[in-house]
């Protein structure tokens, strides 16, 4: 029987590059995203078209009756969750210095990036333990999709860096936490990846990467997170619990 995945953030840039890794890896999906059914149609028509059994659970995250609303969706559809990727992030509307950062920016990207995930995961954490009282041989797991930002200092976007370092240590508290069941909890920490989110920044980053920013000298692209969180997602990695998987292309390789 195949393993059930709910991927925030699933509908577009990383999220749908790790959704669609999944589905070929043989993984059954809940999708949550912001949007519209009727908007993500055809994203989840190319999804089911590579092998899944797809729902959608709109939603907002950061929202504690949306976050119920997604799981009781997933228990009336596939009565089971084996594996939650936390991939659903904002960026702050304005790239602001620290010191003219708002407290609104600072709650509004906390609240998404960091909060909003934490509880989805204590939740989730929940539930895996109660399917694997029913059911020994239950396997399950938690993916945390943060940023090299958990470790890189930028000085214009400080909310969203905070947000990434919490997601950090809450992959550590839950992979502690889950350790005596057997249910591993990873991180991965995407680079510079070519998405919506990044459009903007493009010409920076094209001349950053152009200098050398990079050992791989290309942009990350959405596949290629979606590759590491499906490998980790098959159970490969389970002597590596709480561990962190860089995906940037050798960004933060310490050089002289």
């Amino acid at each position: 029987m195949k393993k059930v995945a709910l991927i925030t953030g699933g509908t577009r840039g990383i999220g749908l590059g790790i959704a669609q890794k999944m589905a070929i890896g043989g993984f059954d999906l809940a999708i949550n995203g912001m949007r519209s059914e009727n908007d993500v149609e055809s994203v989840l028509a190319d999804l089911k078209e590579l092998g899944a059994d797809v729902i959608y659970c709109q939603g907002d995250i950061s929202k504690k009756e949306d976050r119920e609303a997604v799981l009781e969706k997933i228990k009336t559809n596939f009565s089971k969750l084996n594996v939650l990727v936390n991939n659903a992030g904002i960026a702050p509307k304005e790239r602001r210095d620290l010191l003219e950062m708002s407290e609104e920016s600072f709650e509004n990207i906390i609240n998404t990036n960091l909060k909003g995930p934490f509880f989805l995961s204590q939740s989730v954490a929940n539930w895996m333990l109660e399917q694997k009282q029913k059911d020994a041989s239950f396997e399950g797991s938690i993916i945390n999709v943060s940023s090299i930002s958990a470790t890189v200092a930028s000085i214009n976007r400080g909310e969203y860096c905070i947000s990434k370092a919490g997601v950090a240590m809450a992959t550590q508290l839950f992979a502690v936490r889950m350790a005596e069941v057997g249910i591993p909890v990873f991180e991965v920490r995407p680079g510079i990846i070519k998405t919506d989110m990044t459009e903007k920044v493009s010409q920076k980053y094209d001349d950053l990467i152009e200098d050398g920013l990079c050992l791989t000298k290309r942009w990350g692209l959405p596949e290629d997170v979606g590759k590491a969180v499906a490998a980790i997602a098959q159970g490969n990695f389970l002597y590596s619990t709480g561990q962190v998987f860089l995906v940037d292309g050798g960004l933060t390789v310490a050089r002289l």
